[in-house]
């Protein structure tokens, strides 16, 4: 479990190594990265070419400067740019059909109710039925699974609990990378690890460069969910096992404060390298074999694109 960390870190120490605050996401023919300032988009279109979106981040605000509260806050946020960003790049696939597709009922009824708000709407929309999905999976679920065994033992039960969110998150992962189309998005998400991992090891961000990191980073989503997994079963554990009703009830109270525990624990591990921070990140180093693949040079070539447009030459992006 400890390879994929070892290997980035060994990337590193090779060079200059600094630490960036600088993430992104793998979207459909594309990447966008978030920087300090502002976040960029890069989408390889039908013909070849690389077409790049910029825009400003919200400015800071008192949310942002919380330690743990700002975790929830962020999340959302780059929640909400993720659903923009992916809207955005399947925009270009959906110029490869002969025919465009009518718009759904749904989408009739936000239009002609909403106007040009429609498209908030329907990204808010789709941010709310993603942390409902992902709380009812792997949250909820197990919770409710474990609680039909019928066992008496407080501690036996949030260990059982535990298991399955990991099993069911496990399960989750490995069947995504069954799907055709998710392969593709996987090599996205692997140029933009070896982007990063290219600029935090000092070196040159060229395709020759990037080619040779490694397509791990420890500030990777996947990483994030599982500290997530980590951090709930200890803080669920704090607060005993109850009624059926109640275990919900307070679970979902609690996902704030798990998010926000999560975030800062990520935060760590990025911006620093010792047995701890190598130890959280193991997990989601290792399900990273599933989650990344080997990008070919195009993808390296959008990846970069996309970052080159959030880094800066302060001090802006390190944390």
């Amino acid at each position: 479990m400890y390879i994929a960390a070892n290997q980035v870190k060994k990337e590193k120490d090779s060079c200059t190594a600094k630490k960036t605050s600088i993430g992104g996401m793998a979207l459909i023919e594309g990447i966008m990265m978030i920087g300090p300032i502002k976040y960029a988009v890069a989408v390889r279109k039908p013909d070849g070419e690389v077409e790049i979106l910029e825009k400003p981040l919200p400015e800071k605000n008192v949310w942002t400067k919380i330690p743990v509260v700002r975790g929830g806050y962020n999340l959302i946020r780059q929640m909400v740019l993720g659903i923009k960003s992916l809207m955005y790049s399947a925009d270009f696939v959906d110029l490869q059909e002969d025919e465009q597709e009518e718009p759904s009922k749904f989408e009739k009824f936000l239009e002609d109710k909403l106007g040009d708000k429609a498209k908030d709407v329907a990204i808010y929309f789709a941010v709310f039925l993603s942390l409902c999905l992902s709380i009812g999976l792997f949250i909820l679920l197990p919770n409710l699974l474990t609680g039909f065994l019928g066992i008496k033992s407080n501690i036996l039960n949030n260990l059982i609990e535990g298991v399955l969110r990991i099993t069911i998150f496990f399960v989750y992962i490995v069947l995504a990378t069954k799907l055709e189309d998710i392969k593709r998005v996987w090599q996205y998400h692997g140029a933009e690890h070896k982007t990063i991992n290219c600029y935090e090891a000092g070196q040159e961000i060229t395709v020759e460069n990037a080619r040779k990191m490694s397509k791990h980073n420890p500030r990777c989503g996947t990483s994030f969910m599982f500290i997530v997994m980590l951090v709930s079963i200890l803080l669920f554990s704090l607060v005993g096992w109850h009624s059926r009703l109640l275990n919900l009830v307070v679970r979902i109270v609690l996902i704030p404060v798990v998010a926000g525990i999560s975030y800062e624990l990520l935060k760590l591990a990025g911006k620093y390298d010792n047995m701890f921070t190598r130890a959280l990140s193991a997990p989601g180093m290792f399900m990273q074999r599933y989650t990344t693949r080997e990008p070919d040079d195009s993808m390296l070539e959008v990846a970069i694109e996309a970052f080159n447009k959030v880094k800066t030459d302060g001090e802006e992006d390190k944390w």
